[in-house]
């Protein structure tokens, strides 16, 4: 399966500065942007004649947006496309809505659901376990917020997906660990729709200067895609290969190895392209179909709920 879909990411000004990010910039860095209103309608638009039926948005953490900057971009996305779904906001940028205006996440999701948010990423997971977030992140949310705010969303009746990001300083036990919250957090709300294994882009990045990180191998990259598929076993059913980390060529791969879906076209993925990923950023609907039929598989375009549209 695959989604028609479009990444808009907001701002790339962030205060957090996580030593594996080459996305996040300071305020006042030369390569630091914010789209206005009118740029940020032209990008819906955009995805809306394209045939996006989804909108996955995420942006830095910006010291100057509270709650109600969040949910203006909500408000306006569903005003230019109502029918188009809003896939939007990490547990990072929903942590920081609660500090800046004092709410809990099940009362912030609320006020997002109201807004126009549909679902939430399950990013800013990186690898959930509290010693690996201290040495590559230790000013993000650590692992029981993040379940929190991930429950949260749930609860709220927003399913979401899950990540992990691999092939940097992690060690399998942590990583085995990793499986173990997500699984725990699944057979606890069954909310998850998918996980996504995000294998580590280290070429711009503080991580990859400091610890002279190479980028995974292909190999490397299949078998613990495999890892991971048994690793949920039964509880999160679909696995998807990023194309944007593996190129099309090992995502179509990864087919055999546990993955059953090829997630979206996208359009625009700054983060992995700002870390120096080089598989672009778009593909057409005929490049993931052919991609599954090279594999020996059907394909099928699905919305977010991996509901089958065609």
């Amino acid at each position: 399966t695959f989604v028609v879909n479009r990444n808009i990411n907001v701002s790339n000004v962030c205060t957090v500065g996580c030593a594996f990010c080459g996305f996040g910039q300071g305020k006042r860095s030369p390569d630091a942007y914010e789209h206005d209103r009118a740029e940020f309608v032209r990008r819906v638009e955009e995805a809306v004649d394209y045939g996006a039926t989804e909108i996955c948005m995420q942006s830095g953490i910006h010291p100057d947006w509270g709650l109600e900057d969040y949910e203006g971009w909500l408000r306006l996305a569903k005003e230019v496309a109502p029918q188009v779904h809003l896939h939007a906001y990490s547990p990072m940028e929903v942590d920081a809505m609660c500090e800046t205006s004092g709410l809990a996440p099940l009362e912030v999701f609320a006020r997002l659901r109201a807004a126009g948010l549909d679902s939430t990423p399950g990013t800013a997971a990186e690898v959930l376990h509290d010693g690996v977030r201290e040495r590559i992140s230790p000013n993000k949310l650590p692992v029981a917020r993040w379940v929190e705010i991930v429950e949260a969303s749930h609860r709220a009746g927003l399913r979401s997906t899950s990540t992990v990001m691999f092939g940097h300083i992690e060690e399998p036990r942590e990583l085995a660990r990793h499986m173990a919250v997500i699984r725990s957090l699944q057979e606890r709300t069954g909310g998850i729709t998918e996980f996504v294994p995000l294998s580590f882009i280290p070429f711009n990045t503080l991580l990859g200067r400091t610890h002279g990180i190479e980028e995974i191998s292909a190999t490397e990259n299949l078998k613990h895609t495999a890892a991971f598929r048994l690793a949920l076993g039964h509880s999160v059913t679909n696995l998807q290969a990023s194309w944007v980390k593996m190129g099309l060529a090992g995502a179509t791969e990864a087919l055999d190895w546990g993955v059953n879906d090829l997630g979206g076209t996208l359009m625009e993925e700054s983060i992995s392209r700002m870390a120096g990923a080089d598989h672009g950023v778009r593909l057409e609907v005929e490049e993931l179909v052919d991609a599954a039929h090279r594999a020996g598989r059907s394909a099928a375009q699905r919305d977010t709920s991996y509901r089958i549209i065609q």
